[in-house]
């Protein structure tokens, strides 16, 4: 019934009523006997940490509170801050606390130094001081962490809370807060006309203004800023935009001085175009791609491959960028291609195989005892060509030393590997050694030598008219071996006939 109770209290202070205490100035304030000042750092929490002393434990530092409080220039125009308790066993060992918070939607920090000094007057409870700080100005919704550690920071003496902070639907906050002015904002492209249309509702007779920004460290304008009256029945606009980009977003503000702005950001999945602003230029052989938002991504060049349509890196050429990669003396091969990796996806850029460069080549022929290896190129270019052993579909080691060659443009330059190399797994393999990223030619299943073909054709014959030969005279042999004996049976059946007919006639 307690958990029912405290998650009613926190769904009402979020959506309800519950009102937000205000304050007229943000700072930091100690227990009586003890002076505080602060100052914001640039630099982020040190993961590094010391070994507290044995008078020093976890207990130093403690009952961290976060709330949020409202600081109100006149009627409508209020900011919100966050405040942060805590309390701090002061002694020897500590001078004060260092607060961060961080931002989980824009992943930025921001950081307090708090220092602490003794009062000359006697203090409560021994040196425990108790510090308040709200000076961390915060927007509608926002998702953060805040950390409190001591100064010096003593592993273990460490403070760590999630927070969110209240949004529209809190009505101290909805009627208050510039950015719930504007509650209702509707889109819609017409990618024809390259316009986006903006409907704003709920403006409550406050004109507004309306753009189209890049988002980078802040947005940039890329179109001018568009008024929207708050006394217009039709609150509407039609922006005009260059190209659809992950960083392109609308900004709605409402037109009184440092209002806080609303943004959407609509096309923040829609990186296909990010991949095509690749440009080569042929005077220095750079190959260059800048994004026009900022996005993680890894780059690299690879080689297109024929047999299932897989671009495998060239070794040396991945790199995790942000906005740009050049590549220096590339090839220009139409199978050279630049690839793009980011978490959901991958893409595979040509920007060679359009037609307008020519691709050197590659041919083989038998000439005699020896391999002639030929390259035919529409400009001057050197090549190396080596005998290596195939290991999978993308890579081959060397069996030899390479031989190198050059040619000029429209020439054909060959060489000869001798020993006619035959084994399916034995390659020839060819590239460009003039530029530091080329493509790598494969020619393999290597045919086997023709005399060596015949060689054995022949070893073969020979054996078969030999056995033929055998089986021949071995027939003939029988055949006078039985011509003789049946000629030897005949006599001795004419004998006994002889011998016969004349005991008969006696």
């Amino acid at each position: 019934m307690k958990f029912m109770w405290q998650l009613f209290a926190i769904f009402y202070g979020t959506y309800g009523y519950q009102p937000i205490p205000r304050i007229k100035e943000c700072g930091v304030t100690c227990s009586q006997g003890f002076h505080c000042k602060h100052q914001f750092s640039m630099e982020a929490m040190n993961s590094f940490c010391h070994l507290p002393p044995d008078s020093l434990t976890p207990v130093n530092l403690k009952n961290m509170k976060l709330g949020t409080t409202m600081k109100c220039e006149d009627h409508r125009r209020c900011s919100l801050y966050l405040s942060v308790k805590a309390t701090l066993q002061l002694n020897e060992n500590t001078s004060g606390v260092l607060i961060c918070y961080f931002l989980m939607f824009t992943q930025k920090t921001k950081c307090v130094k708090v220092k602490i000094s003794r009062g000359q007057s006697a203090y409560p409870e021994g040196n425990k001081v108790k510090i308040q700080f709200n000076c961390f100005e915060v927007s509608v919704g926002q998702h953060l962490y805040l950390t409190m550690t001591t100064i010096p920071y003593y592993c273990g003496v460490k403070q760590t809370q999630e927070y969110y902070v209240e949004d529209c639907r809190n009505s101290d906050v909805g009627e208050n807060i510039p950015d719930c002015f504007v509650s209702k904002l509707a889109y819609k492209v017409d990618r024809t006309r390259k316009t986006i249309s903006v409907n704003i509702s709920d403006v409550q007779n406050i004109d507004c203004y309306v753009r189209l920004c890049h988002q980078r460290f802040v947005c940039e304008d890329v179109a001018p800023v568009t008024l929207i009256q708050g006394k217009d029945m039709m609150k509407s606009a039609s922006l005009q935009y260059a190209q659809l980009l992950p960083c392109l977003c609308i900004e709605v503000w409402p037109a009184i001085l440092d209002a806080r702005r609303m943004q959407l950001c609509p096309f923040k999945n829609d990186t296909k175009s990010l991949w095509d602003n690749i440009v080569y230029q042929p005077a220095t052989q750079t190959l260059t791609w800048e994004a026009a938002c900022p996005v993680h991504v890894t780059v690299s060049l690879c080689q297109l491959m024929k047999i299932n349509d897989q671009c495998v890196d060239l070794e040396g050429t991945v790199n995790i960028a942000a906005e740009k990669v050049k590549y220096s003396r590339v090839d220009t091969h139409p199978s050279l291609c630049i690839k793009f990796v980011t978490e959901n996806n991958v893409w595979v850029k040509c920007p060679f195989n359009h037609g307008k460069f020519q691709a050197w080549k590659m041919q083989l022929a038998e000439v005699g005892p020896h391999i002639e290896v030929s390259f035919a190129s529409p400009f001057e270019a050197e090549f190396s060509v080596l005998v290596c052993n195939r290991t999978n579909l993308h890579s081959c080691n060397s069996t030899r030393s390479p031989k190198t060659l050059s040619l000029g443009g429209l020439n054909l330059s060959s060489v000869n590997i001798s020993g006619k190399p035959c084994s399916s797994n034995i390659c020839i393999k060819g590239w460009r050694t003039d530029v530091d990223y080329s493509v790598s030619l494969y020619v393999c299943d290597l045919p086997c030598d023709s005399s060596t073909g015949t060689q054995e054709y022949y070893e073969y014959s020979l054996s078969i008219l030999s056995l033929i030969a055998f089986l021949a005279i071995f027939l003939i042999m029988l055949a006078l071996l039985g011509h003789k004996l049946l000629s030897d049976n005949s006599r001795k059946i004419h004998e006994e006939k002889s011998v016969l007919h004349m005991i008969t006639h006696r």
